[in-house]
Formats: C-alpha cells, sequence, structure tokens
C-alpha cells in the first residue's frame, strides 16, 4: 500500500505524534451519503489543461494541470452518483456586477480587480467546467465566502434529501473544501474526500490541508473505494429534484462572476 501523499511532507517527529496520538482513525462512511463538487469552475481550473504557472497569468485562481487531473476523477463519481440516485450538490461563487460584495476577499490579494474581466469571451468564471456540467436533477449552491454552508442554503437541503454523510470534492483543498469539511463535521456529518478529487494550487498546502483532516474530521480514501462504496448502495435511497429539461446546446445559462 502507498504511503500517504503528506508523509513527505512530515518530520519524523509529527509521524511519531500521530501515530502515539490516536488520530486519523477511520470514521467510515455513512448510509445515505450526498456527493459535494466544491467550486470546479473555470477561474479554479482555467479554460484548458497547462502548467499552472502559465494558467495563472490568465485565471488568477487557476490551480493548472492538477485540476483537469481531478476533474477525470470527479467525473467518474458524478456519474456513478447520478447512476445510484444519490444527491450531487455543486457549489460555486456569485457577486454583484459592481464587486462590492466581494468584501474581505479584496484585503489578500493584490490581482483581486482581475475578478470581473472576461479572460475568455463569453466563458464566466463561475460557471461549472463543461466536463462535470450539473446536470437536471443536480443541485447548485452559490456562495460568497469558502465554505459551503456559510450563508447558503446547503445544511437545509441535506436535511431535506436526509442525508447523513457528504463525499467532498474539489478546490482548494486548502481553502473551501477545508472549510465545508470542518463546517460538515462540526455539523455532525460524516465526512469523506476522495483524495484524487480534490486540489489546489499549492503542492504543500494540499497534502498538509488532507493530512490534518484526515487526522482530525474526515477521512481521506482513494477514488476507487468510494466508487467500490457507491456499488455497494441501494438504488432510490433520496428523494431527488425532478429536473428540468436539459437546455439546448450552446444555451448553458450563466452565473454572475465571481471567483
Amino acid at each position: 500500500m502507498s504511503e500517504p501523499i503528506w508523509n513527505k511532507f512530515l518530520t519524523e517527529r509529527d509521524k511519531q505524534v500521530f501515530a502515539a496520538s490516536g488520530y486519523g482513525a477511520n470514521g467510515g462512511f455513512g448510509k445515505r451519503p450526498a456527493l459535494l463538487v466544491i467550486d470546479v469552475n473555470w477561474a479554479f481550473c482555467g479554460d484548458k489543461p497547462e502548467p499552472i504557472l502559465e494558467s495563472i497569468k490568465r485565471w488568477r485562481n487557476s490551480c493548472g494541470a492538477e485540476g483537469w487531473t481531478a476533474v477525470a476523477h470527479i467525473k467518474q463519481l458524478v456519474e456513478k452518483a447520478r447512476a445510484k440516485g444519490l444527491p450531487v450538490i455543486y457549489t460555486t461563487g456569485v457577486r454583484r456586477a459592481d464587486n462590492w460584495d466581494a468584501g474581505s476577499w479584496a484585503w489578500k490579494n493584490t490581482r483581486n480587480s482581475e475578478d470581473k474581466l472576461a479572460i475568455v469571451p463569453n466563458l464566466d468564471g463561475n460557471e461549472i467546467v463543461s466536463e462535470i456540467a450539473p446536470g437536471p436533477k443536480d443541485i447548485v449552491i452559490t456562495k460568497q465566502k469558502p465554505s459551503g454552508f456559510f450563508g447558503t442554503n446547503l445544511a437545509s437541503y441535506l436535511t431535506l434529501l436526509g442525508a447523513d454523510s457528504v463525499i467532498v470534492t474539489g478546490t482548494t483543498t486548502s481553502g473551501c473544501v477545508r472549510a465545508t469539511v470542518l463546517d460538515a463535521f462540526s455539523l455532525n456529518y460524516r465526512v469523506a474526500l476522495a483524495e484524487e478529487g480534490c486540489f489546489d494550487r499549492s503542492e504543500a498546502s494540499h497534502a498538509i490541508n488532507l493530512c490534518d483532516m484526515h487526522a482530525k474530521y474526515a477521512d481521506v480514501v482513494k477514488t476507487a473505494e468510494v466508487l467500490t462504496f457507491f456499488d455497494g448502495l441501494a438504488d432510490g435511497l433520496f428523494d431527488l429534484p425532478k429536473g428540468t429539461p436539459e437546455p439546448a446546446v450552446g444555451s448553458t445559462p450563466k452565473l454572475a462572476a465571481n471567483f
């Protein structure tokens, strides 16, 4: 079995502390899971797979090619969840046209003013990438802060669905994914992260935050393990939205710009 991705960043003391402290126990999956896809939009992936230092020249929040590698794993999970009738819930950002509600986001990045620019014509940075575009029975949550729960209907929708657990994917591992995981944990949901379905612009932040979440708040598991878990669930566990007809090709609704 391969070592955890974070091991190369830990000191020997760190490894001994984790081994002795009891942290990192396997919490286990729940019985009624929802799949969360956090902020996998053009702004965080870029409009095409390319090295991060190239992508961030245009998309300041891009995580580069690693994002597109993760998208392939997320697509597997989305398709399996839909086939089993499990809830698929996306989050993405939303802002006023004048960017006033950027609020505290404007304090920590010198390129924040670029958020309202049309980087690629007719492509909204907040739109979920087309490879995993939301389907008619999926749920899309818009948010303005890192956690998918903060100031949104996510918790009430999970209650409506009767979900007892969440499988988390998306970006960034150290930011919006972590914030969502901590809120889910605080609300007493069982939480798992699909390791290959999470990504970040910083390799160290990605690995260390996976380590920390696995130690205290969630199970970090391989995508294949989640797919096997989904296979073992009964069909039709949830009363999902009825859905609406798919929009015609080329008529995908655009979300208000924010990233």
